[in-house]
């Protein structure tokens, strides 16, 4: 198996890098998160990966840390979940959220990952239930209101990642309620970063 890569990025397509490791170019699939923190073309990257084998194909997942790739593992072991619907997952909810959704059974915050429905949400969410570690405040971590559901559509609409947005959320001060003042203060987070 390969636990690690560590080399040069060569190319960022969509979805995937080719890093250079002694010599070889080596296709790794990575969740966009990883995509939007690359540094660009000629920067040093570390991943860790998870090496997927199949009848017709070898195919290699990277991640930034191992949480995700553990988290990535676990999802690839829930029925119907395959390493594309695991890789939108982790692009799109920061493990801190995947988490909390999990521990608060809100399958609603699954169902947002494109390709992720009502049935496989609460698989997913049944299924790792017990597999998950959970911080011990795991059932306080903010899950988005729908004011904040309208903010991050917004912030994704105009080029922002979900990632972001979600960032951008965590940092906003929870008196302020009104979409447009929650939008402003986002946009004013985001343009300070």
């Amino acid at each position: 198996m390969i636990a690690t890569i560590h080399g040069v990025i060569q190319h960022i397509g969509s979805g995937s890098l080719v890093v250079s490791v002694g010599g070889v170019g080596l296709r790794v699939f990575v969740p966009r998160t990883v995509l939007e923190n690359t540094g660009g073309v000629g920067r040093t990257i570390r991943l860790f990966t998870h090496l997927l084998v199949r009848e017709t194909e070898l195919a290699l997942y990277g991640f930034e840390s191992e949480e995700d790739l553990a988290i990535f593992e676990l999802l690839l072991g829930v029925s119907g979940v395959g390493p594309k619907v695991a890789l939108s997952i982790l692009s799109t909810l920061s493990p801190e959220l995947l988490k909390s959704a999990i521990a608060r059974e809100e399958a609603v915050v699954l169902q947002r990952v494109p390709g992720i429905g009502k049935k496989t949400a609460e698989r997913i969410m049944f299924q790792l239930r017990d597999k998950l570690v959970f911080a011990a405040d795991a059932q306080a971590l903010p899950l988005h209101s729908d004011v904040d559901t309208d903010v991050i559509e917004f912030l994704t609409g105009l080029g922002f990642s979900i990632v972001e947005a979600q960032t951008a959320i965590q940092n906003l001060p929870r008196d302020v309620t009104n979409v447009d003042e929650r939008l402003q203060l986002a946009l004013q987070y985001l343009d300070q970063r």
